[in-house]
């Protein structure tokens, strides 16, 4: 093969090829954990003036007329020809403005040797904030954020050989930044594992390349090489001290984990599994289990924990208000303008153990986001659902309107629900477990309406949202998520509709399995958020 072939094809390779990221805590003394975070505020403020520099043209460039009405247009119309010649005239006025990624990375270059920031990670930042900016032109985005005092942004260098290098020493993987040369935590099985891995690349590259070369060109397949991309460096403040962690992108699907015992920790089943999941729980049905349970939850302390959340929010909003007097009107509201402010050093230690238990409560979050995805995967390998929809949940209702009573009614949504529950980043991560193992995510159309069929009638019947349960057109009674669960788990694959006859032949089978749910509810005592399940 001639050399510049091999290289297009090896190319290609690492477009194709799955990657995956080793978490592990670095073994540098505290001393140098300090440095990392002063390198890391720096590069916090380099991007915060970039920010405003690029926040400054896009705000000039979104004021005119012009490209607002060239934006309507763009969005208004269906043409293929017209939307081409369109976008290239808010192309040109982006450039005009110097709204583009060029010039972005360009003006970093001035601000990272102003703050001393290495080149490789003054252009991975500004990386980031271009990001920000695209999504404020083709996304949602309506603003680029600055960062606040005290987040600390990773530092990370998209080459292997620049930035953070790799080398290997004594059989361990060793990294470098600056002068500073450290090693990485490997205490797990799975850590051992990749390790393992990735010096068996380090310890003959070209053959392995070769080998995934060869691969690709005969099967049309990626094999797994644990090739290292690159290493990113993450900061955390954890019970009052700041951590060093690295984050090393490897090529490949990562090792399996196992249990003490040496068997399989996650196991992939087979099946149809359908899921309600809503803004606090999640109902689901599969061929051989059915559940109803709270999002986000490892026992009963979440609960606790957002209770001690609040209550700690609340003093330090306290302590605010006493030593900032001046800063509130006689109502307790705000003022408007600019405003100094003095913290006290009571809230300064209220401030601190309120950070730490949001962490902790987010880890937990996460931890059990995983624990409940890896579950649904063990039950089957087709996930059936309704279209992502917490972001819209979230907003206040823009219309004023009354109850019976003539009184008016509240626009709070969901939005405690939602940032206590994660829906959205338990979905998501759903899609991200069951597409990467070979499983099927399917999001049924809007049209679809599960929670209002009623199979027995075999007609849509609306529902009240206070109405957790209800009885069906023969009488049964049903808890109104876990019905919604099974007939999204009825799902026809060719008509992408309701399949009515696995309603009834399956009916009465999954109907014995929630009876049986809810006793078991009941008699635990168990408090299913919005279920309608009353405990004695």
């Amino acid at each position: 093969m001639i050399d510049g072939e091999y290289k297009k094809i090896l190319k290609q390779y690492h477009k194709l090829s799955d990657r995956h990221i080793l978490v592990a805590e670095t073994d540098m003394p505290y001393s140098d954990v300090l440095k990392i975070v002063i390198l890391s505020d720096k590069i916090r403020k380099a991007g915060n003036e970039l920010v405003g520099l690029m926040r400054k043209n896009y705000d000039q460039l979104f004021r005119t007329k012009r490209y607002r009405k060239l934006l309507s247009l763009y969005g208004n119309t269906g043409d293929k020809a017209k939307r081409k010649i369109l976008a290239n005239q808010l192309n040109e006025m982006q450039k005009s403005y110097n709204v583009t990624w060029d010039y972005c990375r360009k003006s970093m270059i001035p601000i990272g040797k102003k703050y001393g920031v290495d080149a490789v990670f003054a252009l991975t930042k500004a990386e980031d904030v271009w990001r920000g900016v695209e999504k404020c032109l083709y996304g949602n985005g309506r603003t680029i954020h600055f960062s606040k005092y005290g987040e600390l942004p990773c530092i990370r260098a998209k080459q292997i050989n620049r930035g953070i290098p790799i080398s290997v020493k004594d059989n361990r993987l060793q990294f470098k930044l600056g002068k500073t040369t450290f090693g990485i935590q490997a205490d797990d099985r799975f850590q051992a594992d990749e390790v393992k891995a990735v010096l068996a690349y380090l310890a003959e590259p070209e053959i392995m390349d070769k080998k995934a070369v060869n691969t690709l060109i005969k099967d049309a397949y990626c094999v797994d090489t644990y090739r290292p991309c690159y290493a990113t460096l993450v900061s955390k403040m954890i019970r009052g001290k700041y951590r060093v962690y690295l984050h090393l992108t490897i090529e490949g699907k990562a090792k399996p984990k196992y249990d003490k015992y040496g068997n399989h920790r996650h196991k992939y089943g087979k099946g149809m599994i359908g899921a309600d999941i809503g803004t606090q729980t999640i109902a689901y049905t599969s061929d051989t289990e059915t559940g109803l349970k709270n999002l986000s939850e490892r026992g009963n302390s979440i609960q606790t924990s957002e209770r001690k959340e609040r209550l700690l929010y609340s003093a330090m909003d306290r302590s605010k208000k006493a030593t900032n007097p001046q800063n509130y009107n006689d109502d307790g509201t705000v003022k408007k303008g600019h405003k100094t402010w003095k913290y006290s050093n009571h809230y300064k230690k209220l401030r601190a153990r309120h950070s730490e238990l949001c962490r902790i409560n987010a880890v937990n979050k996460n931890l059990a986001i995983k624990e409940d995805v890896n579950h649904l995967r063990s039950l089957g390998d087709v996930f059936v659902t309704e279209p992502k929809n917490a972001s819209k949940l979230m907003k206040r209702a823009m219309e004023t309107t009354k109850n019976d009573k003539g009184r008016f009614n509240r626009k709070k949504r969901f939005g405690k629900s939602i940032k206590n529950r994660c829906p959205g980043g338990f979905q998501s991560n759903v899609e991200k477990k069951f597409k990467a193992t070979g499983g099927t995510y399917i999001e049924v159309p809007n049209n679809y309406r599960a929670s209002q069929y009623d199979h027995t009638a075999d007609d849509y019947i609306k529902k009240k949202l206070s109405d957790r349960l209800f009885k069906l057109h023969d009488g049964t009674e049903v808890q109104r998520d876990w019905y919604s669960s099974f007939l999204l788990y009825c799902y026809d694959h060719m008509t992408h509709d309701i399949d009515k006859n696995k309603c009834n032949t399956k009916f009465e089978e999954q109907y014995n399995r929630e009876k049986a749910l809810i006793t078991w509810i009941k008699a635990n005592k168990l408090k299913i958020l919005n279920s309608g399940i009353k405990i004695a």
